[in-house]
Order: structure tokens, then C-alpha cells, then sequence
């Protein structure tokens, strides 16, 4: 067995395992975008960065690829890690804002701006469905072509691939297709619609967070703070004479 430390809690685990298997699996949240617990990891997307170590030394890792190491420190939640994850939703809203799982991180991470040029693109690269063809469905109809900006995923020389079957699990598993997002218009990439209230009854600090998801204060306040935020809005409204 394995032991480290997530969060300050001594754990221990089987040799092989990664981080983000390790805090899963004591009940410490870990966003992922392009992990999938039936296919290989990839660590594409960086949704899932932890940071490793003592400060200054400590380095932020993907913990879907990281294996846990004797005596290896992890925390999950800190202010490096947390600005980092806004940073990388940032970048996947301007590439693909009409994506309600996109759209939802950016609500839960209290993401309210998107600095970056706007793209509108169908494709983040995550590679779930090149995965899912290959691994899952024993097809390998589609897969990566090119590279840098000019990479995109496709059948070799866009002939049509006599190995795929049609069944439509690229579809299925991609976070883009999956559910489509109505909110945002191409001069607001930003939606909110579907905004998660900040907690009321926690304290945010440099090391620890809430870990309940949802949080049970969380929702019981936000009809209360629905209506008080409305009334404040009413009353900072400038009178009409």
C-alpha cells in the first residue's frame, strides 16, 4: 500500500492508483472534462490540476495521470489551484461557450468574464471520443489529425471509415454534443443562467474549501438571496422624476 496525505488526511491506497482515483475515492470533488472512468487517462483538459509538495517547491499536476507516491503531499483546493481551473475554463469558453457542461463549470467556479478571443468552435480536444471509438467500441474509425491549430479529429484523408458502425458513442460521450447551452449570444459568451450561489456559511481559505457538493446551506439560501439580491437591485435603481 501506498500512503500519502490529501488535504492533511492520511490515506492509503493501492499502488497504481492516481490522485484523482485516490480523492475520489475518500470523497474530496475533483473536476474532470476529458476523464472517463471506462477509458484510459489523458490529461487534456487540466480541469483536474492538483498542486503537489511544500510550497515553494510545490508544482501543480494532472491528476488523472499522476500516480500516487510514498509520503506524497496533495491538496486538492488551494488559491493556486482554484485560479488555475478559472484560468483553463476561461480558455475552454472561448472555444466552445455553447456547451452546457462548460457553461456549468464556469457557473460553479464563479467564473463571471472570458478574456480570451472567441473561436466558437465544435471541438475542445479532449479526446474522449477518439477513446471511446478506439477502446470501447473496438472501432479506432477516428482519431487526431494534424497539428498545433491545424489539428482536428476525423476519419484519414476524410474518406469515409468502413470500420465505424454508426453507433454513435463519440457523440454520445462528448461534453460539446452531449447538451447543448441556449444562454449566451456571441457578444456575452458568459451565460450564468444556471449560477451557483457563493456559500453562505463558509469561509474560503488558501488551503482548505467546502467539500460538500451540492451544499445543503447552499441551496436553502438561494431563494433568500434571489429575492434580496432583487430588492437591492430595486432600490439602487435610479428614480424616474
Amino acid at each position: 500500500m501506498i500512503n500519502l496525505k490529501i488535504n492533511g488526511l492520511d490515506v492509503s491506497v493501492e499502488e497504481g492508483t492516481t490522485i484523482l482515483e485516490a480523492a475520489r475515492f475518500i470523497g474530496f470533488p475533483i473536476p474532470t472534462l476529458c476523464h472517463n472512468d471506462g477509458l484510459s487517462p489523458y490529461g487534456a483538459c487540466r480541469l483536474c490540476l492538483v498542486e503537489i509538495g511544500e510550497p515553494p517547491r510545490s508544482k501543480l499536476v494532472t491528476s488523472c495521470t499522476y500516480p500516487v507516491e510514498e509520503g506524497l503531499i496533495v491538496r486538492t483546493d488551494t488559491e493556486r489551484v482554484i485560479r488555475t481551473r478559472k484560468m483553463v475554463i476561461e480558455l475552454l469558453l472561448a472555444s466552445s461557450p455553447m456547451s452546457k457542461t462548460i457553461q456549468d463549470l464556469a457557473s460553479k467556479y464563479d467564473v463571471h468574464q472570458q478574456r480570451f478571443k472567441q473561436e466558437f468552435e465544435e471541438c475542445i480536444m479532449c479526446g474522449l471520443c477518439t477513446r471511446m471509438c478506439e477502446e470501447q467500441m473496438m472501432a479506432k474509425a477516428i482519431g487526431f489529425r494534424g497539428r498545433g491549430q491545424n489539428r482536428s479529429i476525423g476519419t484519414p484523408f476524410d474518406i469515409t471509415s468502413e470500420e465505424c458502425r454508426r453507433c454513435g458513442a463519440c457523440m454520445y460521450i462528448c461534453p460539446i454534443c452531449m447538451a447543448r447551452c441556449q444562454g449566451p449570444q456571441e457578444e456575452s459568451p458568459l451565460c450564468n443562467a444556471c449560477l451557483n450561489l457563493s456559500p453562505p456559511c463558509v469561509e474560503t481559505y488558501g488551503q482548505k474549501m467546502c467539500y460538500m457538493d451540492p451544499c445543503v446551506a447552499c441551496e436553502l439560501a438561494g431563494p433568500y438571496r434571489k429575492d434580496k439580491q432583487r430588492k437591492e437591485k430595486e432600490e439602487s435603481a435610479p428614480v424616474a422624476r
